[in-house]
């Protein structure tokens, strides 16, 4: 028996793919194996990137804190949340005002205030004065209300002309040089400061305690001067009658301390009664 040419178990028969046949294509498979390794070696390499730069960021966050809070210099407080301050107490004051002190001129200016006992002894304590270290002895004193009777023809009408109450004198020697101090007592400072002012020729020297007759015809040193309702006068030369020429330097020192000696006291008064005063002020 024979068969015709291309039968289908002969060579020359029609050729099969290798899935119809069922051998596996490798060199398909292989492809496919590269290209799934390659995109599992792209998933890593974005995924270490993407891990990486999370970790960089949590790094820097944990930096940036860190930072913020152990650099970072602590705010204050405002003002609106501190404790509010207890309120303080005002201070206060006394309503009654301390009056001033009283002035000693005031008491030697008028004589309804100065009150206090006017005699040659009260101007003139003490049996001497001393001025600068230099001590002279006191010799005769004396009170007249006759005020023109212890001036000179010339200082009487400024003396009664104005009022004088009383004049008070007192002398003082030293080496031979004496001096006469005579103060005329007025009611107000106006009318002393006017006799003053009018005042020309010399109060009456006056003798005795041991001081000759001085200065009654021939030329002497002379004074003048007030203070409050008191003028004074002073007249000072030699007991020996010599003459006080105008550059004579003891008897113009010597009616100058009996002046200044004159002008303290009766400012010593004028204190003395502000005092007192000041200290019923306070006791009252």
């Amino acid at each position: 028996m024979s068969f015709g040419q291309g039968g289908p178990s002969g060579p020359g028969g029609p050729q099969q793919s290798p899935s119809q046949s069922g051998t596996p294509d490798w060199g398909a498979l292989a492809d496919r194996t590269a290209a799934r390794m390659r995109r599992r070696r792209m998933v890593l390499m974005v995924g270490g990137a993407i891990a990486t730069a999370a970790v960089a960021a949590v790094v820097a966050t944990a930096v940036v804190n860190a930072n913020s809070s152990d650099d970072k210099p602590q705010s204050l407080p405002t003002p609106e949340t501190l404790p509010a301050e207890p309120e303080q107490p005002e201070p206060t004051f006394s309503d009654v005002s301390v009056p001033p002190p009283p002035d000693p001129l005031d008491f030697i200016s008028d004589e309804r205030k100065d009150t206090a006992p006017l005699s040659a002894s009260t101007l003139f304590p003490g049996k001497s004065l001393t001025m600068s270290s230099r001590s002279y002895d006191k010799g005769a004193t004396a009170t007249t209300k006759s005020c023109g009777s212890a001036a000179s023809a010339r200082l009487a009408p400024a003396l009664t002309g104005n009022g004088c109450d009383q004049v008070i004198r007192a002398s003082f020697e030293r080496g031979g040089v004496a001096v006469t101090v005579g103060v005329a007592v007025f009611d107000t400072q106006a009318q002393a400061s006017k006799a003053k002012q009018r005042a020309s020729g010399n109060i009456q020297s006056l003798s005795g305690g041991g001081i000759p007759s001085f200065c009654r015809a021939t030329a002497c040193r002379l004074t003048t001067n007030s203070i409050g309702r008191y003028a004074y006068f002073t007249v000072s030369g030699y007991t020996s009658g010599k003459a006080v020429t105008a550059s004579d330097i003891k008897a113009r020192q010597a009616g100058k301390d009996i002046a200044d000696f004159t002008f303290a006291r009766i400012v010593d008064r004028g204190e003395a009664q502000a005092s007192a005063a000041a200290t019923a002020q306070t006791t009252n």
